[in-house]
């Protein structure tokens, strides 16, 4: 499956490893030498960040460039989907997960019916 570069769901990821950093958006700029208003402008999708602000920003973040791309890419996206469900279940005892397994199978029976 072709996927094309989504600067929305990059500048999403962007933002949100920003906030888990408790990194306000002018830090973010000085770290990596980039404008308070261009940091802005990259996680409102309203300009397309070059690959060496992504790399200097990832850095900065403690996230590698796939993280932040992984929207764009099919075999990253199913990984982090699946760490992503993985997260999820933390926290949750054996019964939950069981019940989360049973759901999961129903509802993957229901895409499959109506394919």
């Amino acid at each position: 499956m072709d996927m094309e570069l989504d600067y929305g769901k990059l500048g999403k990821r962007i933002k949100e490893q920003r906030l888990k950093k408790h990194l306000t958006q002018e830090k973010l700029g000085e770290i990596v030498n980039v404008a308070t208003s261009n940091i802005s402008h990259i996680e409102r999708a309203t300009t397309q960040v070059s690959l060496p602000s992504l790399v200097k920003i990832a850095n900065a973040l403690d996230v590698t460039p796939d993280q932040l791309l992984c929207d764009s890419s099919s075999s990253i996206a199913e990984i982090y989907v699946e760490q992503d469900i993985s997260n999820l279940l933390q926290g949750c005892t054996l019964n939950e997960k069981q019940m989360i397994k049973d759901i999961i199978a129903a509802t993957k029976k229901t895409f499959i019916e109506h394919r």
